[in-house]
């Protein structure tokens, strides 16, 4: 998750970030992770439902989708295996990927001014 993700999470739960987010390096322009409950799920997941959802992180707006940067600095879309819904539902076509790709400059910007 980026840093201003963090923040706002942490405002709007009212709990410190080191509670729910644990930071990792190497997984640039991310530099923290969902802390997960003993099952492996997401802390802010009750009842398959997401409690914050409103402001939930890019990468889980992104799910199941994976934004990757490669070595000559392009970004693409790849998918996690482990959705079950992957190749269920109807394709997704490139509108929905700049969408996203939109979404995510705008966050970069903002959390350049952090």
């Amino acid at each position: 998750m980026l840093k201003t993700e963090i923040e706002k999470i942490a405002i709007k739960t009212k709990m410190h970030p080191e509670s729910f987010a644990e930071e990792v390096k190497g997984f640039e322009p991310y530099a923290y992770k969902m802390r997960k409950t003993a099952d492996g799920k997401c802390i802010f997941l009750n009842k398959n439902q997401c409690t914050i959802y409103a402001y939930r992180p890019l990468i889980c707006r992104f799910y199941p989708f994976e934004l990757e940067k490669t070595s000559n600095g392009i970004y693409i879309f790849n998918y996690t295996k482990e959705c079950p819904g992957i190749g269920k539902g109807s394709p997704r076509g490139k509108s929905f990927f700049k969408k996203l790709f939109k979404r995510f400059r705008k966050m970069m910007i903002e959390n350049m001014r952090v």
